[in-house]
């Protein structure tokens, strides 16, 4: 791939104004409540808060049963904690990954959220990523509950509209598949073909189905960006790597399983929520001492053997 230019060209603006629009649109009071939190936990380190995943295709009466997922961008890993160790696991492996609950009205409302710099960020959503996790979930729709600034907004606008080429570029990895025209059933098979690619390089519990479902429900949406990105591609010398899916998928299961060990330090309940994802994953489950509760670090390479031992890592 080619150095980034400094100027967008005709191709990247239609596409940029495209997610621009896309992240502007409005969400829920109960939504906005929680980035509000998210926000003030950070104080001036947060440069913008996005809200993602299946609660956006959810009503708002429907969200105190849901946990909301959000992530926190910051630009100085140091100023957002008042812990240095954090800010040193969040630039080591980013992301870190926190539990809220928030009053909302006569409800409690969860979020799991993350935080990461827009650096790193920005890398994600690049076709330079090692992994999958950040590109596989913001070429997806995605809302900006808030932003510092207009630049900002601006950045993290170029940001999703790269996640989108690169999901494309790696679903359609050579320039005769991108040339279908404008059929929307060609469109649809390559958003399905390439979130799946993404399932199976993560530790992700989603049935064989699942990608079907997200394409199907908001299918004008695929149809849409689709064109504006083949477009993009179309400028671009980008020569797809036939080996990049195993490495994906290798890179990518083995920075879950870090994260989701981080995780049992970051927030209370950390640990309960590291096994909980596993067992989703992997319908293996084990049993934690209140001992090991208190002391996830030294309980850590015990319960992973065990997990191990079980079937849970593959």
């Amino acid at each position: 791939m080619t150095a980034p230019r400094q100027q967008p060209s005709v191709a990247e603006q239609a596409l940029q104004r495209f997610i621009a629009s896309e992240l502007a649109q409005p969400v829920s009071a109960a939504a906005l409540a929680i980035s509000d939190a998210i926000r003030a936990r950070h104080g001036n380190a947060a440069l913008a808060v996005l809200f993602y995943g299946s609660c956006l295709r959810q009503p708002e009466t429907q969200l105190v049963d849901s946990l909301l997922d959000f992530y926190v961008l910051v630009d100085d890993y140091r100023a957002a904690y008042d812990k240095i160790w954090l800010a040193w696991a969040n630039q080591l492996l980013p992301p870190n990954v926190f539990y809220l609950e928030i009053n909302y009205g006569t409800e409690q409302l969860r979020a799991k959220y993350a935080v990461i710099s827009f650096k790193q960020f920005q890398h994600g959503t690049s076709m330079a990523a090692a992994n999958v996790s950040l590109w596989a979930r913001f070429c997806q729709p995605v809302r900006l509950t808030w932003f510092r600034h207009e630049a900002a907004s601006t950045a993290v606008a170029t940001a999703c509209s790269e996640a989108v080429l690169t999901l494309l570029a790696n679903a359609l990895p050579s320039l005769a598949e991108r040339q279908f025209g404008a059929d929307p059933e060609a469109a649809n098979r390559a958003w399905v073909a390439g979130f799946q690619a993404t399932y199976r390089a993560e530790l992700r519990p989603e049935g064989p189905d699942r990608a079907t479902k997200i394409v199907a429900s908001d299918s004008g949406r695929y149809q849409a960006v689709t064109p504006l990105a083949l477009a993009v591609l179309a400028e671009r010398p980008v020569t797809a790597d036939v080996a990049a899916w195993g490495r994906y998928r290798v890179i990518g299961k083995l920075l879950n399983i870090a994260r989701l060990i981080k995780a049992a330090f970051t927030f209370d309940g950390g640990l309960d929520y590291a096994l909980w994802k596993i067992a989703r994953h992997s319908g293996v489950t084990v049993e934690v001492s209140d001992w090991q509760r208190r002391h996830p670090l030294l309980a850590a390479p015990g319960l992973a053997w065990r997990l191990y031992r079980r079937g849970a890592f593959r």
